[in-house]
């Protein structure tokens, strides 16, 4: 008889004595069933060869299914400004949470003049509001975190996130627990805020937290990377690299160049000038990066970036 799962009229069948009404399946391959323990003893002989291949093409099938989701294209990790409606730049210093609404501005935005409802500019830096809810700036650190405390009530995921960077580096008058900063790490990602994944990354690959342990920094770094983390892809292809995985690492670093970031785009560069990347490689790097800059790239941000040095955004 064969291994194959043998069924009729939806009655699941026993594959080695026949009889009707099997529900003891194969723990292993989940691919054939027995009306007791003993048909699965007696059968399991018969069925190792069978068993085994199953196994290996299941294993095959799933590979292969995590390596397209790996290497597919993703969707931007951040989304568009709320008010301006350009791509929110890669870098940190491009972009501003607001602690009032939630919603994360780029640094055009925030510290552009905004207007009044008589269409008369509002000077920003002196009414110190919000550009998009018009909420006056918290005056304190204890003002500011009830309102980030507020937010991961209503389960904002980058409120949860941020929380999570304050308890792991004792910011706001935060003490440091990683713990609690890695349950809210974990919440955030769950919540779609990928770059979770990354910080819960950082903490199994530094042992902050919880022990070393690389391949779990390597599942939540693939986790962020096909969020879109730029950063946690970077952090892939350097692996790779090491690993001399060469071709791994340049699909993973030219997926990070087009999410607008320039140390993946440095690596690429070190790797042709070492041969160990052609010169199409680099090209098609240098075209992936200008092409995000068109997307990111406004006057209202040049001139929020010349104005504060702080505020640079590629």
């Amino acid at each position: 008889m064969s291994t194959a799962d043998i069924s009729t009229d939806g009655v699941s069948i026993c594959v080695n004595c026949g009889k009707e009404g099997a529900n003891n399946i194969c723990n292993k391959c989940k691919q054939v069933k027995y009306c007791n323990a003993v048909c699965k003893k007696v059968h399991k002989k018969k069925h190792k060869k069978d068993c085994e291949e199953h196994v290996r093409l299941a294993a095959e099938h799933a590979a292969r299914l995590h390596e397209e989701k790996l290497f597919k294209p993703p969707p931007p990790q951040l989304g568009d400004c709320p008010i301006c409606f350009l791509l929110l730049p890669t870098l940190d210093s491009g972009r501003i949470y607001m602690s009032c609404c939630g919603k994360v501005l780029c640094c055009g935005c925030a510290y552009a003049p905004i207007y009044d409802n008589q269409g008369n500019k509002v000077d920003n830096d002196k009414q110190n509001q919000c550009p998009f809810c018009r909420v006056e700036a918290p005056i304190s650190d204890e003002e500011a975190n009830k309102r980030i405390m507020r937010l991961v009530e209503k389960n904002d995921a980058e409120a949860c996130y941020n929380l999570g960077i304050y308890y792991a580096r004792r910011i706001n008058g935060f003490s440091q627990d990683y713990n609690k900063a890695l349950g809210l790490w974990h919440r955030a990602g769950k919540l779609g805020y990928t770059s979770a994944y990354l910080c819960i990354g950082n903490a199994y690959n530094n042992g902050h937290g919880v022990e070393v342990d690389k391949k779990e920094a390597e599942h939540y770094y693939e986790l962020a990377a096909i969020g879109g983390s730029a950063t946690a892809r970077f952090n892939l292809g350097v692996h790779e690299y090491h690993m001399c995985n060469i071709n791994r690492a340049l699909r993973h670093l030219l997926i990070a160049v087009g999410a607008g970031d320039n140390d993946s785009l440095e690596h690429i560069k070190d790797l042709y000038s070492n041969g160990h990347a052609t010169k199409d490689d680099y090209m098609k790097a240098l075209q992936l990066y200008q092409k995000y800059l068109g997307e990111i790239k406004s006057a209202q941000r040049d001139k929020a970036a010349a104005t504060h040095e702080r505020y640079r955004y590629y």
